[in-house]
């Protein structure tokens, strides 16, 4: 799998390319080493880079986190970030037959992770912390490659799709906050707050 074409198409062509994408043959494994932990590290890096190095600026005061504080959130936001890629699919993988789809760990990890692609090429922005807010933006298309993903590769029938995609939809987002508190404290517990100012 070539990942720049792979990125390309499910952003441009995603109905096109979740066909692709269920018939492959794949492996947790393979998903995790080809394609997620490459683009997980644009966020990690960008957001180092954007809160240390770059900072806020804030009526003429700019505002950045220490190197470490800011390294040690970086590699944490990174690793947690692929560990929440498994939580999902399995999230995933445990609703399908509820709403009569195939339980498949390895199709419910293909969506987890190549639904994050929006979010993940997108996260480029907060190199310059003031477009960070855009990816806000690719954070509702990825919402949108979910909702295509999802149904297709769990092979839940139309009549059902909706519950299905809302029911996944509320259990990440209650997965998402709960790990931004989790992420709020590691950063507080490393004095992120009170970021160098100049």
């Amino acid at each position: 799998m070539n990942i720049v074409a792979r990125v390309k198409n499910i952003l441009l062509s995603p109905i096109r390319e979740w066909a692709v994408i269920d018939g492959e043959e794949a492996t947790i494994n393979s998903l995790y080493t080809n394609y997620a932990v490459i683009l997980a590290l644009i966020p990690a890096v960008a957001g180092f880079i954007g809160n240390s190095l770059v900072g806020m600026t804030v009526l003429g005061m700019t505002f950045r986190t220490p190197i470490v504080a800011g390294l040690v959130m970086a590699i944490v936001m990174y690793v947690i970030g692929l560990a929440m890629l498994y939580v999902f699919a399995l999230v995933i993988n445990a609703l399908a037959p509820k709403f009569d789809g195939q339980a498949n760990l390895v199709q419910a990890f293909k969506v987890a992770v190549y639904g994050a692609t929006a979010v993940w090429v997108a996260s480029i922005l907060t190199i310059v912390p003031a477009l960070g807010v855009l990816v806000l933006l690719a954070a509702i298309y990825s919402l949108v490659l979910y909702w295509l993903g999802l149904p297709k590769l769990m092979k839940v029938p139309e009549e059902k799709k909706i519950g299905f995609n809302i029911t996944v939809f509320v259990c990440m987002i209650v997965v998402g906050i709960v790990v931004s508190v989790v992420m709020g404290a590691i950063g507080a517990g490393l004095g992120v707050g009170a970021a160098a100012w100049r």
